[in-house]
């Protein structure tokens, strides 16, 4: 999962002569560097490699900003611009289309630090940092909490977006606050009641941010709150029985995005495909996964428009076996025919 992941439109009012001025100068090899701070702007970067699934077209636009300061003006020159912006965490919750995106890609991948308070028990991380690795860290320190992380392949920033979850636990139950920023460079800190977490849901999320009429905001730091003081040698020996359950269970041996839907509950979106006979349906290079039916594998060649046609497919069939219809976890980004 990915997290910290939202596509907007930062100025809808925005003039047709910045929108037509940065289009023209999208073209292959262009760079842009920010003022006052040794951040580049690039052009047609090809994004099928920053994405899990390892499919889609390029990003019109794409920085890698490495603080705060360089996200902001990262966000005022698209603004400028007249751009939309899509934000980018560890690419292992999207499906980005073969066309690419449209504006700018902001990627928080060098938005790393990690802070861990021993008086407190809290830790603070950048948006960036991988969730695993945050895991690995706090079970070295011998600090429970996030023991169930270890297996889910996405940012810190993403994972505070969707509330990810394993194990029966989630992102909810640790987090104390969240650090985030608005398009127009305003920083706050939410907690998890503003938040408004649900399964696998926050209003952090942009189609629900947008229908309840609250701007949208893009997650920069999260604080947890975890328990030190365990034997180091057992925190570590719980974090790898869960990550040897995942592998156990679940397909790694071929690019996906995890879970492609959420769990209807009582049933799992799994159990569902495979009881409807859905396991190795195949279109392209895409295919169901054997192992686990809520898995579309990449198996070699894979195009993003195969995938979505799994994906529309698997829900018209579950729909008509079991009157359910299944929605993506997966964030579908750019536009498909």
């Amino acid at each position: 999962m990915n997290i910290s992941q939202a596509n907007l439109s930062i100025d809808s009012q925005a003039s047709p002569l910045l929108v037509t001025k940065a289009l023209n100068n999208s073209v292959s090899g262009a760079k842009t560097i920010l003022p006052n701070t040794n951040c580049v702007i690039k052009s047609q970067i090809p994004l099928a490699t920053l994405t899990s699934f390892r499919v889609g077209g390029p990003a019109e636009w794409y920085v890698a900003p490495r603080n705060l300061a360089e996200l902001q003006a990262s966000l005022l020159w698209a603004k400028t611009e007249g751009l939309a912006v899509t934000l980018l965490g560890a690419g292992s919750n999207l499906l980005v289309s073969d066309r690419g995106i449209p504006g700018l890609v902001i990627s928080t991948r060098h938005l790393r630090h990690t802070e861990f308070n021993f008086i407190t028990g809290e830790v603070t991380v950048a948006a960036g940092e991988p969730l695993p690795r945050l895991a690995w860290q706090a079970a070295e320190r011998g600090w429970q909490g996030l023991e169930w992380a270890v297996g889910i392949p996405g940012s810190v920033g993403g994972a505070v977006v969707m509330n990810a979850g394993a194990h029966r636990s989630c992102i909810a139950d640790t987090l104390v606050s969240a650090q985030v920023l608005s398009v127009d460079g305003e920083v706050e800190t939410l907690t998890p009641e503003q938040l408004e977490y649900r399964y696998r849901t926050s209003i952090l999320q942009g189609h629900i941010a947008a229908s309840l009429g609250k701007p949208l905001r893009f997650v920069t730091q999260a604080t947890f709150q975890l328990q030190p003081g365990a034997d180091p040698e057992q925190v570590l020996a719980t974090t790898s029985q869960h990550l040897e359950q995942r592998r156990a269970t679940q397909p790694y041996h071929l690019p996906s995005c995890g879970s492609v839907f959420r769990n209807p509950r009582p049933y799992t979106a799994g159990w569902l495909i495979e009881q409807t006979g859905l396991k190795g349906y195949k279109v392209g290079g895409a295919q169901i996964a054997e192992r686990h039916a809520n898995f579309i594998l990449n198996c070699g060649g894979a195009k993003a428009s195969d995938i979505l046609q799994i994906i529309n497919y698997v829900q018209d069939q579950v729909q008509q076996h079991w009157s359910i219809l299944l929605e993506p976890e997966v964030k579908i980004l750019g536009e498909f025919e």
